[in-house]
């Protein structure tokens, strides 16, 4: 009697598992997804504000703009000399 019951018990737990175990799975991937989205929205919003202050700047600081372009172009000004060095090595 008390191995009829035993067998019975594990069937039924079988039979549990399998019904409610890919659901939770399902759920936890999901849920992991929407975990990692919610970062990268988080990311991508700190980046949208800081590239909207740079574009006010770009539009209203004309010391800004002559400074960026110079560094990014390699410009100088008359009579200016660039010194661009190595890094040095540890």
């Amino acid at each position: 009697m008390e191995k009829k019951s035993i067998v019975r018990i594990s069937i039924f737990t079988v039979i549990l598992l399998a019904i409610f175990l890919p659901p939770f799975i399902k759920y936890q991937v999901l849920s992991w997804r929407g975990w990692g989205l919610e970062n990268k929205i988080r990311t991508l919003k700190a980046e949208t504000k800081r590239l909207e202050a740079e574009k006010l700047r770009l539009q209203t600081d004309i010391t800004y703009v002559e400074r960026r372009a110079r560094e990014k172009m390699g410009v100088a000004k008359k009579g200016e000399i660039i010194y661009r060095g190595t890094p040095a090595r540890k």
